[in-house]
């Protein structure tokens, strides 16, 4: 229905055109008004939500000032095209918010069902083999920041950090579940060369791949025992993703790796991730500070074996069910951080995941009649608490 929604909130709908404008008027009877939680926010009278069919036509309407706030997520844009009149003359203002917010985990899942990936030390290899210092010089302009953590930027991260006396209780009646280099908090994605083809990089992923048994055979990796090539196929859904997966493949043939990338639509897309049918693939975990029942469905063993979850390496794993089991068992903050570092480790020691990269701040443009507070609250900006100058009124 198009029919305006009762609802309880500070705005009422005034304006619905589906995929043309969304508008919000603010109640001037609204029940919340004077809450002291409520202070300082809803203070513009009008909210008007418009829809671009890309971003190309949304930032183009931003340059002529009928949008007023953008959120910008291409790095290639934010720092080669925001050099248009109104930002020389201080009309339009960027600015990078950085939040103490977990960044999650976007990474190429390796599929461990498949018998290529089974290996741990070859997923370690597949982990060394990705040089991020290429793929942010020639991709995202430097702009990026690799992913160490599935809780990067946070403290429930474990990088850097030794385990404390909670993770090692946790920890302990899983020997070995946890290198030590991890329980240490030392360990850290290999740093390349930029080049694609580092040869210190490499040698240290034919190691692995050799004591996992594989060999270099010609120009060719190919398993000893058997003599069949190392190759699988990387699935993909988007042309963002494609492109990363061709910088990742240019270094994996360095090595002998065939890499086949297969672009299929969304709906294939996600009918494979259902059904685990892919032996490599892009994806992302969201992260909040207060991790819980989310990570049932995305690292348990019985997440493993059910269609449809978000467990796409496969990671079947007691110590990570027991991890998680205090996760959601945990009454104190205290307890939280330690089993959610704890899980970290866990994550990071199984090589589940070939870490990429994430955006060091929220990158946001506005026009100086738009303005905001001085202080940003940790998860960054946030719209209600933005006001329009001069007394305008939306």
């Amino acid at each position: 229905t198009l029919e305006p929604p009762i609802g309880s909130g500070p705005y009422v709908v005034t304006r619905a055109e589906p995929g043309v404008v969304l508008e919000l008027t603010r109640d001037p009877d609204y029940w919340g008004r004077d809450l002291p939680v409520r202070r300082g926010l809803y203070n513009a009278d009008v909210l008007r939500y418009e829809y671009y069919r890309d971003q190309n036509g949304l930032f183009e309407a931003f340059k002529k000032g009928l949008v007023d706030i953008l959120a910008e997520g291409d790095p290639a844009r934010w720092s080669q095209q925001y050099d248009f009149p109104a930002v020389t003359e201080g009309r339009v203002v960027k600015e990078a918010f950085v939040t103490a917010l977990p960044k999650g985990m976007t990474g190429f899942v390796l599929n461990a069902r498949r018998d290529i990936f089974r290996d741990p030390r070859v997923r370690e290899a597949m982990v060394r083999l990705y040089d991020f210092e290429w793929a942010n010089k020639n991709l995202f302009f430097g702009l990026y920041e690799r992913q160490k953590s599935y809780f990067d930027g946070s403290e429930l991260a474990s990088i850097g950090r030794p385990a404390d006396a909670r993770e090692t209780a946790l920890l302990a009646p899983f020997p070995g579940a946890v290198r030590a280099d991890f329980l240490a908090g030392t360990w850290a994605p290999p740093i390349g060369d930029g080049s694609g083809r580092d040869r210190a990089v490499l040698k240290s992923a034919l190691d692995l791949l050799t004591a996992a048994g594989w060999k270099l055979q010609g120009s060719k990796l190919v398993e000893a025992r058997t003599g069949a090539p190392f190759a699988f196929e990387l699935l993909v859904a988007t042309r963002e993703h494609e492109r990363l997966a061709v910088g990742y493949q240019r270094t994996l043939a360095a090595l002998g790796i065939e890499a086949r990338i297969r672009t299929v639509d969304a709906a294939q897309f996600e009918m494979r991730r259902k059904t685990f049918d892919f032996d490599m693939t892009l994806w992302s975990w969201g992260a909040s500070a207060s991790p819980g029942n989310e990570q049932l469905n995305r690292w348990t063993s019985r997440a493993a074996a059910t269609e449809g979850s978000l467990n796409l390496p496969g990671v079947a794993n007691p110590a990570v069910d027991a991890v998680i089991e205090a996760l959601l068992a945990a009454r104190s903050r205290e307890d939280l951080v330690a089993a959610a570092r704890s899980l970290d480790r866990l994550l990071l020691s199984g090589f589940h995941v070939v870490p990429l990269f994430h955006a060091p701040a929220q990158w946001v443009a506005r026009w100086t009649r738009i303005e905001h507070p001085s202080t940003m609250p940790k998860w960054g900006w946030t719209l209600p608490a933005w006001w329009v100058a001069n007394g305008g009124k939306q």
